[in-house]
């Protein structure tokens, strides 16, 4: 075989694992294989009412990648399993969460195609996966920061599962939160997270579009406002800086603005691309979101009437950073 063969069959092969290394995280079999050692096949399948056929064939894609070995029935950690368990949940935002966009690419890339609400993802899953995302890359950077700061009233823009707000909330007692999100999915998680959390005296969420904010009796007293994954949603620039102005006007008591995003990488080749960052700019080109550079960001700030405290770069995806921004004088 040739290696241009081989290397297309492996590119094939590791498509699907792709998709199994999501499903396996769903299932249970990540947690499984890192809390309970060797896991028997058909015993796992019966224990989570799974098809022992279909659990066989999956850990069979997981195998292929080395993230499981497999003997005599047997599933065991492979060599790329500590990393694959680490970034099962960039997996899931790429299979789950935007499964439907990337299998609908020739449709979505046609510009008759391109009007009105042209694509469609899994608002749910992407929730999800980004609270895991958070966990692993993003919280390692904003806790630190945030835990310096003074506040008593937290409102997050693009809430996604809550999962932020309920952080917050339970290592201050005295804090309120509101959650803000547009997607009817990432509402029905945050909720139902929130009152898992028995927080829902504490923690509102509310449906609302964080780039066309208009006052609300709700936003009086915000002291903290963070946005994670989401600031790229404000541009292009002219959007932006109108969108910063009108966060400043409707939220009049705000001390500090977190706001968190991926920007768009100039400095990798393809070949040399980290995980995550070439699926989040291909499916954002292809929903039609201007991802800016972080030298882009800079002025916008100043012109909006914000002063830059600080940023603080994040590792994934690749070129990440986290902003401090207070109200200009």
């Amino acid at each position: 075989m040739s290696r241009t063969n081989a290397t297309m069959t492996e590119v094939y092969n590791h498509a699907l694992a792709a998709w199994a290394i999501s499903a396996a995280w769903e299932i249970g079999a990540f947690e499984e294989l890192r809390e309970a050692g060797p896991l028997d096949t058909d015993a796992f399948a019966a224990d989570r009412g799974l098809d022992a056929r279909s659990v066989h064939e999956l850990f069979r894609a997981l195998a292929a990648a080395d993230v499981v070995s497999r003997e005599h029935g047997k599933v065991r950690p492979g060599p790329n399993f500590d990393e694959a368990d680490r970034g099962k949940s960039l997996f899931h935002w790429m299979t789950r969460g935007c499964g439907e966009l990337f299998s609908t690419l020739p449709d979505l890339m046609r510009t008759d195609n391109r009007t009105g609400s042209f694509y469609r993802r899994d608002a749910a899953a992407i929730s999800v996966a980004c609270r895991e995302i958070n966990a692993q890359w993003w919280n390692p950077v904003f806790l630190p920061v945030v835990n310096e700061l003074d506040f008593t009233y937290v409102a997050d823009l693009g809430c996604g599962s809550g999962e932020r707000l309920i952080q917050l909330t339970r290592t201050r007692p005295g804090v309120r939160g509101l959650g803000i999100d547009m997607a009817g999915g990432a509402i029905d998680v945050a909720t139902k997270s929130v009152a898992e959390a028995g927080l829902s005296d504490r923690i509102r969420i509310t449906q609302g579009d964080a780039t066309a904010l208009e006052p609300r009796p709700e936003y009086a007293g915000v002291d903290l406002l963070t946005s994670f994954m989401m600031g790229h949603d404000f541009w292009p620039r002219a959007e932006a800086v109108a969108s910063l102005r009108r966060i400043r006007e409707v939220f009049p008591d705000l001390k500090h603005f977190l706001l968190a995003d991926a920007t768009r990488t100039t400095t990798y080749a393809d070949r040399d691309m980290p995980i995550f960052s070439m699926a989040f700019e291909f499916a954002h080109a292809v929903m039609g979101d201007y991802l800016p550079t972080l030298e882009e960001w800079k002025p916008v700030f100043e012109e909006a009437g914000w002063h830059l405290a600080g940023h603080h770069p994040i590792s994934v995806p690749a070129d990440s950073v986290m902003f401090h921004l207070t109200p200009a004088e």
